[in-house]
This record gives C-alpha cells, structure tokens and sequence, in this order.
C-alpha cells in the first residue's frame, strides 16, 4: 500500500514479513542539512484540466503560497506558488536537482516549508503529520522506489493497509481494495507476496494501495519508471479514470511519452523555481524551451515536428491518426 503517512517513514515490518529496504528518516536530506528559507510573493490564478467539473468556489486539491526550501545554504525552492483543481492531471518536470522531490516531500508533510504555506486541500501541512494527511484521505503518494512501500504478507493485505488504518468500515475498504486491484488488473496476482512479483509489478501494487485510499490527490513519483509500454498505458489508463472520478493527479515524471498520454497541464522547475506554468502540449512542440529546461523532446513530438504534421501531435495516436489522413490526401483537422 502507499500513501504519505500511514506507511510513511514505515520501514517496520510486523515480524515474519519480508520487507523492502528503509527509507533514511523524514527530515533528513542525506547530507545532515538542515532547512531554512524565506516568504514572498503571492498565488496566481489557474485554470482547471478536464477531469471532473470544478465549480469555482470548491477548495484547491493542493495550493502553495510562496513556498521556499533550503538545505543549509542551497536553496531547493524558492517562493514557489501553485494551485491544482479538483480532477486535474498535471506533471511536475525538471531536471535532476530542480527541487521536485523536495517538493514532493513537502505536500505529503514528511518535511515542513521554511517559508510559505503547502495547503492540501483545507490542511495547513504545517498543523498536520504525514498520517493525518494520508488517513484524512486528502492525499496518497507513491515514491519512486515504490517497493519500499510494500510490507504485507500478500499484495490485497497491502493495498487494504490504508483503508484499515483510515478507520473505513470493512464492507467499503473491500469494495476499495477491489476497485484498486481492478483498475491496475492486479486481480490475478492478490494473493501472492509482493516481493514474489517482477519489480514492474510491485510498483502496480503500491500505486493500487495509494488507490485504495481513494484521496482527493494522487501525487506519483516516476510511476512508469522500470515498465514496459503495455503496463504504461495500463498506469494511464487507472489514472485517466481517477481524474473522471475527480481526483487530481500530479506525476513527477521525466518520461514526455508518458506525460503527453496522460496529463495536460505541465509544471516545469528549473533551480528551485517554478518556471512553467501551462498546457503541456504547447511545451511539447516548442523544442526551444524544452531544450533551455534540460528536457528532451519526447519521440512523438520529434516525429510530428520532422514530418510537418499539423497541430504537431504530441500522443501517438494522435499523430497516428494524422499520418494516416495525410497518407489518403485528406486534411488533417
């Protein structure tokens, strides 16, 4: 199971469990730095994706006002505002160092802002532990060596851990462990250990118990990293289903290919400043830019832009559908 507390900091196991290797504490960097930082700056105003329909007056899924970081003297983030409305599907992108795991950190409240105010939905994660955020079902996270997030004896005993310890009456947290397994089409594999599964399918298993939390927000860390196509698209396809239920999704991602299948609106950090702020098929076509952010221009992309095609697709079966009605001699619309 996965979400940002219940488990979170969890490198216990009960005894006669196999478990993953421990994660360092949650207030350690790996370097022994300790945090600091400043406030400024105000919220901007932001469009919504189309998820599920968002009236104007609902709270954010996750807002951050001026929110700044620092590790001793290197700064990770610096006065970073941001809002994500419910149903949204966002990708968080940067180069190694950019500061997106930091702020990965600081949503799930494993670490505190030195500066500024990470808001989840109504919760100052200041005033809240990693378990009161993931248990209030606001929010479920999958870091990016997700297998150090599986524990139990079998992978439904994992994926119904958060539902357990959020208190959900035991008819529901089936329902929801069914409903998980079933959208990652784990059914098969319920009953095995998941360290018994291929490293692929353990990450499936700790994104099924951040779905089995069933939170306003989804936050994945490199969730498609180590998996095939096939399994990608399987991940896209869960996650294009939770934000029609109106969950909003953020993946901190370096795979484009994946980004443009799945999300619209893309978050770019560059130093531990938000730098982008907008649709991610409008950054996908300017090479440019990608390049001066220390991102790669997905093949897709690359293809529609060598070949001309209009709109320049950026999802493969865009660009499919395009160069099949330039092949016949018709428009492409």
């Amino acid at each position: 199971m996965a979400g940002a507390g219940a488990r979170r900091g969890r490198g216990r196991a009960s005894p006669g469990r196999r478990r993953g290797p421990v994660r360092r504490g949650v207030g350690d960097d790996g370097r022994g730095h300790v945090a600091n930082g400043r406030v400024g700056g105000a919220v901007p105003g932001h469009g919504r994706g189309r998820g599920a329909p968002v009236a104007g007056s609902l709270t954010p899924a996750l807002r951050l006002e001026t929110v700044s970081f620092s590790y001793g003297v290197v700064r990770a983030l610096v006065d970073v505002s941001l809002a994500l409305a419910p149903g949204e599907r966002v990708a968080l992108l940067g180069r190694n160092g950019a500061g997106k795991s930091t702020l990965m950190r600081l949503i799930t409240g494993l670490i505190q802002p030195a500066g500024g105010t990470v808001w989840v939905g109504d919760w100052d994660t200041r005033h809240r532990t990693p378990e009161a955020l993931a248990r209030s079902g606001r929010v479920g996270c999958v870091f990016q060596h997700a297998e150090q997030q599986l524990f139990g004896r079998t992978v439904r005993d994992d994926v119904s851990f958060g539902p357990r310890v959020a208190g959900v009456p035991a008819p529901e947290a089936t329902r929801r462990v069914e409903r998980a397994l079933r959208a990652l089409e784990l059914e098969r594999h319920a009953e095995e250990h998941p360290y018994d599964l291929p490293p692929a399918f353990r990450k499936l298993a700790a994104l099924a118990g951040a779905f089995a939390l069933e939170p306003a927000l989804l936050v994945l860390d490199e969730p498609t990293s180590g998996l095939d196509r096939a399994l990608r698209m399987r991940v896209t396809r869960a996650l294009l289903e939770r934000s029609v239920a109106g969950v909003t999704v953020l993946v901190i991602t370096h795979d484009l290919t994946f980004a443009a299948e799945t999300v619209e609106r893309a978050l770019v950090l560059d130093s531990g400043r938000l730098m982008l702020d907008g649709p991610l098929p409008a950054l996908l076509g300017d090479a440019a830019r990608l390049e001066s952010l220390g991102l790669a221009l997905p093949p897709v992309a690359a293809l529609s832009a060598a070949l001309g095609l209009p709109g320049r697709p950026t999802r493969q079966v865009d660009a499919a559908r395009a160069l099949a009605r330039v092949a016949a001699g018709r428009p492409v619309p």
